[in-house]
């Protein structure tokens, strides 16, 4: 099976939350992590054995642009005791729909591990590959309730957006 190694200047992460007064929104690179898979001869993965991966954030990339809501998602998230969020991919099965696949796995966040299940788009170019996907979790399933500050109510459902670029390892 060969292993992809994640770009962490190349790879992007976007959680995107509601909040009463507007929308809130964070993007960073910093990825890190690898992916494991073989290709068929066609430009597709091949699923007969199977696929696995790893990929890490440390919390402390995360800001939206407001210091205050940043210093109360890091309080929140109790950062120092919590620093990074984790993603263990277990699974994919084609969706037949080319270069979709459905991707299995389970994210860890404030140390509670909760499996997860989405489509992802798999594209493949030589020795490097891009996964592109978005989930929405509610981050009180992972024992965290939404920030509120003054007038400002966050609501609990995000949606995480990923953009992977991998390279082969030699």
């Amino acid at each position: 099976m060969a292993r992809y190694r994640i770009d962490p200047t190349r790879s992007r992460v976007a959680i995107d939350a509601r909040s009463t007064l507007h929308p809130i929104h964070t993007e960073t690179d910093g990825l890190e992590g690898w992916v494991e898979l073989d290709l068929d001869g066609g430009g597709l993965i091949d699923l007969t054995r199977g696929a696995g991966g790893h990929l890490e954030l440390a919390v402390n990339r995360l800001h939206s642009g407001s210091a205050m809501e940043d210093r109360e998602l890091q309080r929140r998230i109790d950062a120092r005791r919590f620093p990074t969020i984790s993603g263990d991919l277990t699974a994919m099965q084609t969706t037949g729909g080319g270069h979709r696949y459905l991707v299995q796995g389970a994210v860890t966040f404030r140390g509670v591990t909760r499996s997860s299940e989405d489509e992802m788009t798999v594209s493949i170019d030589s020795d490097v590959i891009r996964l592109r996907g978005s989930s929405v979790f509610d981050i009180r399933e992972f024992g965290m309730e939404p920030p509120r500050i003054l007038l400002l109510k966050v609501a609990p459902d995000v949606r995480v957006t990923v953009d992977i670029l991998a390279r082969k390892e030699a």
